[in-house]
């Protein structure tokens, strides 16, 4: 066995000092606690590691770890970049091209947002009922179903967040059709959120130089689609389009076509999205599905991760 335990984060900050401090989020305090955690009790290794393994060159050492970070926030160059470098650990760095390139905010980070205001102020019934509202004024516009319907389809107990939290993103990341859901977050986000959309982009991501300066230093860096889609809700030649636009990112970069990574927005995938992946030279693909990877026994384009709040902050 090849066993590795690839863990994933997202948001690492000081929540206190941020613009947003009910945004969830890793705290610094406890991502240094986790790495003092991982040094003794793990060993860490590198992507090139898994890489030479897959390719049939050696052994992962016992308790191997590989740390990953989705979405590209300014936070993983401001905040762990100096820690791993510190230390001399490698991360994988995930960030959507578009947030990158464009000063734009992801729907999914205005959706994270618009949580994050409403649950500071205990509002999240008001905001259903806002959704509601905006329901009922596109719905002949976009053909909707009923409020009823949406909610019963969407409105879930999650492992971390209560079935109205999960109504809401269900449905604005992926339960109406684009056009519907853009302009719907769109509205929301200018109800909500009183900072202008660029302002908001170049505080929450990196760009090139941010990215390029990691990769100098050992931090690899992988694609995480373009406008972090969830791809198995899109055509065949969307998701090709996504791909496309990966590569051209990564090229942009000069990561090495050996080295093509992909972690799927949302851990949404299937069975052809992977195969056209590998089929564009994609080695390692990163899911949400929860797990200690084999990568002699896993899928190597369908590894599942471990969440970083499975991790403990404190040796026992």
């Amino acid at each position: 066995m090849n066993e590795i335990k690839i863990i994933m984060y997202h948001f690492v900050r000081e929540l206190d000092l941020t613009r947003y401090p009910h945004i969830k989020a890793r705290r610094l305090g406890e991502f240094k606690d986790q790495l003092n955690y991982l040094e003794k009790k793990h060993e860490f290794v590198t992507l090139e590691d898994c890489i030479e393994v897959l390719n049939g060159k050696g052994n992962l050492p016992k308790d191997a770890t590989l740390l990953t970070f989705d979405d590209g926030y300014k936070d993983h160059f401001e905040n762990v970049f100096p820690i791993l470098e510190e230390k001399n650990i490698q991360g994988c760095f995930f960030p959507p091209a578009k947030a990158v390139l464009k000063d734009e905010v992801l729907d999914v980070n205005k959706i994270h947002h618009i949580l994050a205001v409403n649950e500071e102020n205990k509002n999240i019934d008001g905001l259903v009922k806002k959704i509601f509202d905006l329901l009922d004024k596109h719905r002949k516009e976009f053909s909707l179903k009923s409020n009823e319907e949406y909610y019963s389809e969407f409105a879930k107990e999650g492992h971390y967040d209560n079935e109205k939290v999960i109504f809401i993103k269900r449905l604005l990341q992926k339960g109406l059709v684009k056009e519907a859901r853009i302009k719907i977050v769109n509205e929301l986000f200018k109800k909500y959120i009183h900072v202008e959309e660029d302002v908001l982009s170049n505080e929450l991501y990196m760009n090139m130089d941010q990215l390029r300066c990691m990769q100098r230093n050992g931090m690899h860096i992988g694609s995480h689609g373009y406008d972090h889609y969830w791809l198995d809700t899109l055509s065949e030649e969307e998701v090709m389009t996504e791909i496309d636009k990966s590569i051209e990112f990564l090229d942009d970069l000069r990561v090495s076509e050996k080295e093509w990574t992909f972690c799927y927005p949302y851990g949404a995938y299937n069975d052809k999205i992977s195969e056209l992946l590998q089929e564009r030279g994609f080695r390692l693909g990163f899911t949400t599905r929860s797990g200690v990877a084999d990568i002699d026994e896993h899928s190597a384009m369908k590894l599942p991760r471990v969440d970083t709040n499975e991790i403990p902050f404190k040796v026992s």
